[in-house]
């Protein structure tokens, strides 16, 4: 006799058996996240499992597991819940909580004391990824090593300055691309720094604080200064937007910022002591 059971909705890999049918995704106006869920799902680059893409309270990018775990079994430490798309740290009293997939990736050491549940999901993972690179359907990703840019050039991830604040971009300036969604339910193509719209300008200013981490050698830092421009503009590259979408803040995004709150501990690899001469403004 065959077995009676029911087919399982996923795919091995995780991947979904049946491709359901697209149906158009708005936001609320009230909502504080503008992130589509088309544009939450991807994969680790370390160990290609999936994984959700959400923001926290102060706009910092988090990557949670796909499913609840059972809060009893997941460290007070790295419980996580979702409220109106935003993640917000520990638990909110319920049963049930997400944790961060760095705590579950098989490549990563835990940094945290795991409890066995957690420890077994961190096994099936690694079985899952090992499985993939096996199949040929994912490769690790290796970081490459930094090659010696020309100081004519612009960086690579350039240090921006705006509302009052630095940011580590991921990509160059004239790279930056909207994260808005067009009417044909896609990513815009257009970048941010537009022909017509005012640019920034690269100036050398302190690359340590006034105050705190005094560990850092004094010394001036290239930055691409936009704190000149208007606010409205200044808001326009904090949220990422082309100046097509800037006019409609309420539009969806199917992307997440790039943005990095500048450190200059974690970041020192990225700090330039010479001013480029690149296409994102003037030096």
């Amino acid at each position: 006799m065959c077995p009676n059971s029911a087919s399982a909705p996923c795919h091995w890999d995780g991947s979904p058996r049946a491709a359901r049918p697209r149906r158009p995704l708005r936001v609320s106006a009230t909502s504080p996240s503008r992130l589509l869920r088309t544009g939450q799902s991807g994969r680790c680059r370390a160990c290609g499992n999936h994984i959700d893409f959400y923001q926290r309270a102060d706009q910092r990018p988090i990557a949670p597991h796909p499913a609840e775990l059972a809060a009893a079994h997941v460290p007070a430490s790295c419980r996580w819940h979702l409220s109106s798309g935003i993640a917000h740290p520990h638990g909110d009293g319920s049963a049930w909580c997400r944790i961060p997939h760095a705590v579950l990736c098989p490549s990563r050491t835990p940094t945290a004391r795991l409890t066995a549940h957690v420890q077994e999901t961190r096994r099936q993972l690694g079985v899952r990824s090992r499985r993939l690179i096996d199949s040929g359907a994912f490769a690790p990703s290796t970081p490459a090593a930094p090659e010696p840019a020309a100081d004519s050039a612009c960086p690579a991830r350039p240090v921006v300055q705006l509302l009052l604040g630095r940011y580590l971009a991921d990509r160059p300036v004239e790279n930056i691309q909207c994260v808005a969604q067009t009417r044909h339910r896609r990513r815009c193509p257009l970048p941010v720094l537009a022909p017509g719209a005012p640019k920034g300008v690269w100036k050398l200013l302190p690359a340590c604080p006034q105050r705190g981490q005094l560990t850092l050698p004094a010394g001036l830092m290239a930055v691409y200064d936009l704190s000149r421009l208007p606010y409205g503009e200044q808001v326009r590259w904090r949220t990422q937007r082309s100046p097509a979408h800037a006019p409609a803040p309420n539009a969806a995004d199917l992307a997440l910022a790039g943005w990095q709150v500048f450190d200059p501990l974690l970041h020192a690899a990225h700090i330039r002591a010479r001013l480029p001469h690149g296409p994102g403004g003037e030096a």
